[in-house]
């Protein structure tokens, strides 16, 4: 059983309220836009960290993090990536993949629009975490939290930043 941290979209923000809502998590997983190479830094000394580039990302954080995660973790099979869309407006690399081989897990940023939908044409959880930074349309700042634990997802958190 893993406990995950997930957030998207932070734009080289940092908040202290990261380590204390993702104390007890065992990975962060970042859906892009870090906005620099010094926060994915911080997060990696902070705890095991998973992420892509988002647009927004320079050389460097391109250079590190990839446009596409697929991974297993705990019999969860995870599609990230950072511009994705939604069920029913994928977009079109991503519609292709979940054609092709869907995950059970899909997650996504750059909308700053918190997102949790179960696809039932691709029968996979899709998830967008919303905006952690401060840059941007959003007015609420959201975080996710989550357990993988046997090939289940459960104990869904949303986190609103104040």
């Amino acid at each position: 059983m893993l406990k995950i941290g997930l957030l998207s979209d932070t734009h080289g923000y940092w908040d202290e309220k990261y380590e204390k809502y993702f104390a007890d998590c065992d990975e962060i997983w970042h859906a892009g836009d870090i906005g620099s190479i010094d926060l994915a830094l911080r997060f990696e000394a902070f705890k095991p960290f998973r992420a892509v580039y988002g647009n927004i990302d320079d050389v460097k954080v391109r250079a590190a993090f990839p446009e596409f995660l697929r991974f297993t973790l705990e019999n969860v099979d995870v599609l990230m990536t950072h511009i994705g869309g939604y069920p029913g407006k994928y977009e079109p690399k991503v519609r292709n993949i979940l054609k092709n081989n869907p995950p059970q897990l899909f997650i996504d940023g750059h909308s700053h629009i918190l997102k949790v939908i179960f696809d039932k044409t691709h029968n996979c959880l899709h998830i967008n975490p919303g905006a952690a930074g401060k840059y941007g349309f959003h007015k609420v700042r959201t975080l996710v939290r989550f357990t993988l634990d046997k090939g289940n997802i459960s104990d869904l958190e949303v986190i609103e930043l104040k």
